[in-house]
């Protein structure tokens, strides 16, 4: 079985193109034009043992807002393209993430149900030229199109860059997680009978 799907979007103000391998090796191919989000999404890929390829144009001459939201779309759809019926996994996943001064924690299900939960404090707007903000836009948007549940739950931390930098990494780990297969499962474990 192959866990993997592509799926490009174009709008007037991006265009994104991702390729997601669910049971990889952490092998990243990411240029987005937003120079901290490539950084954040290349620990995703590693740390979640995913295979990836991101790419994205956009109107970064404005902000980064547009790309950065657009990514998270895409990404959360192909994740759910590759997930298919869902059968098999383990459909839970919690992560805690230490980062030098910063704790992070994401806890995944993957319910059908898009819920995002930001229990997190960013000490500053930005880091580098990014606007810190932009983190949650962009875990609202990936558990939107994913039809997950995703809480991140920051626990401490005074760095901003440690901080964000823990959330995805925990993301990662945690959807790791949820989206393995347990050879007990059978079906989908949901005493609904369903996840899709």
């Amino acid at each position: 079985m192959t866990r993997q799907a592509t799926i490009n979007r174009m709008t007037n103000e991006t265009q994104v193109n991702v390729t997601l391998q669910l049971d990889g090796e952490g092998q990243a191919t990411i240029d987005t034009g937003v120079p901290f989000m490539d950084h954040m999404l290349d620990l995703f890929v590693k740390h979640g043992f995913f295979d990836a390829t991101i790419q994205a144009s956009g109107d970064t001459h404005i902000d980064d807002h547009h790309t950065t939201e657009d990514i998270g779309i895409v990404l959360g759809q192909v994740v759910k393209e590759a997930l298919g019926d869902k059968k098999g996994i383990r459909r839970y996943g919690n992560a805690f993430v230490p980062m030098d001064d910063a704790l992070a924690q994401v806890v995944i299900d993957c319910s059908n149900r898009p819920h995002l939960e930001f229990r997190a404090v960013l000490p500053n707007e930005k880091v580098g030229n990014f606007d810190t903000e932009l983190v949650h836009e962009f875990l609202w948007k990936f558990a939107l199109e994913a039809r997950m549940n995703v809480h991140v739950i920051v626990h401490y931390g005074h760095n901003t860059h440690h901080i964000i930098e823990a959330i995805f990494k925990a993301l990662a780990r945690a959807l790791d997680e949820a989206v393995s297969i347990d050879p007990r499962v059978k079906g989908v474990p949901s005493t609904k009978g369903l996840l899709t």
